[in-house]
């Protein structure tokens, strides 16, 4: 049972199991989330991603160790714990778009401290901290743009 609910957590109902993009759509789905907290203010948002992180961190954990993959792609909490994060500072309008697109390319790239995560992070936490820490700098781009321009 407990196995069950760390999958379906993992793959954020069933996204990870697409057969294309799991991480895209993931994130994707992701979306309604934030549209939900976002009614919260950017605290709001901010504590949704710790408690996805927390979830994410534990399921994503238990579906390494049953699958005995160090990263299954089927688990796209991470994404979603990445996305709002990357959303936390109060995205709004164009900045969504924005926000997911920069967030899709950390996630990829996986710039410092992100690589360090994935690489030595034990489990769930190294799944699930590479997409925090790009969803850091996503957020860290996000609020550069919008000192810099409108977005």
């Amino acid at each position: 049972m407990t196995l069950r609910i760390a999958t379906l957590l993992a793959t954020w109902f069933g996204c990870g199991r697409v057969p294309f993009a799991p991480g895209t759509l993931g994130t994707l789905a992701a979306l309604p989330v934030f549209f939900l907290l976002r009614e919260l203010g950017a605290y709001g948002v901010l504590g949704g991603a710790i408690v996805i992180t927390i979830l994410g961190v534990w399921a994503s954990g238990h579906v390494a160790r049953a699958s005995a993959v160090k990263d299954p792609q089927i688990v796209v909490i991470d994404e979603v714990a990445g996305l709002l994060v990357t959303l936390s500072p109060g995205a709004q309008g164009w900045s969504v778009l924005v926000g997911l697109v920069a967030f899709r390319i950390f996630d990829q790239w996986k710039p410092w401290p992100a690589n360090v995560f994935e690489a030595r992070l034990p489990d769930g936490w190294g799944i699930v901290m590479d997409d925090v820490a790009a969803g850091v700098w996503a957020a860290l781009l996000m609020v550069t743009l919008r000192t810099w321009i409108e977005i």
